[in-house]
């Protein structure tokens, strides 16, 4: 089944180029330059995933997500921007983005990440999955749940990335390990919490707000 996709950026000539880019890969159902219009069309055609800029009049990506998302909790928002920004990733994940790509992304890298977007799963470049991981790092969980004083500071590291959708090698890449290594940490983490796999995992994860 082709994804739908919207895009939603207020440069005419990117919005051309991702057209040209994209049509053979994927439907796309529509675009905007704005937030306002951009909500209105979203939510009127309901794509499977949004392509959405950060920086645009009317305040902005992290607007569009938050507002289609009160309303159309379904969309998936893969943010794509010319910004590397730590502040901009992180709001646009907080708004509700499930991954934040940059603009000199390759065609084939980007259809991919739609897919995975689609799929519900995160994706970040490595870079952009490091400021990710410090910010949501840096919350205090001590009083979540006492499950989690079982896991060592990097099991917790490496259990909030895959409960996010992070791929082994993603994870690999964004710790600085390798992927047996990773492997090795999301054993023990699913023995220690008693979970069979990582679905249960971001189950998890979601019930106390550790996503």
């Amino acid at each position: 089944m082709t994804v739908r996709v919207f895009v939603v950026d207020d440069h005419g000539l990117f919005r051309a180029g991702v057209r040209s880019e994209l049509e053979d890969h994927v439907e796309l159902v529509g675009e905007a330059d704005e937030v306002e219009a951009a909500v209105e069309l979203i939510l009127e055609r309901t794509p499977d995933v949004v392509l959405v800029d950060v920086h645009m009049p009317g305040g902005g990506g992290k607007t569009v997500v938050k507002r289609v998302l009160e309303q159309a909790p379904d969309v998936s928002f893969l943010a794509l921007s010319t910004s590397d920004a730590p502040e901009d990733v992180i709001a646009l994940i907080r708004a509700g983005a499930k991954g934040y790509v940059t603009k000199t992304i390759a065609t084939d890298e980007l259809v991919e990440a739609i897919q995975r977007v689609h799929d519900g799963h995160g994706v970040f470049s490595s870079k952009l999955a490091g400021y990710v991981l410090d910010t949501f790092t840096d919350i205090d969980v001590a009083d979540v749940d006492p499950e989690l004083d079982l896991l060592t500071d990097r099991e917790q590291e490496v259990m909030r990335l895959i409960a996010r959708g992070y791929t082994y090698k993603e994870v690999g890449e964004a710790l600085f390990i390798s992927v047996k290594t990773v492997e090795s940490h999301v054993s023990k983490v699913l023995r220690k919490l008693q979970l069979s796999n990582r679905n249960e995992l971001t189950r998890w994860a979601a019930d106390r707000k550790l996503l």
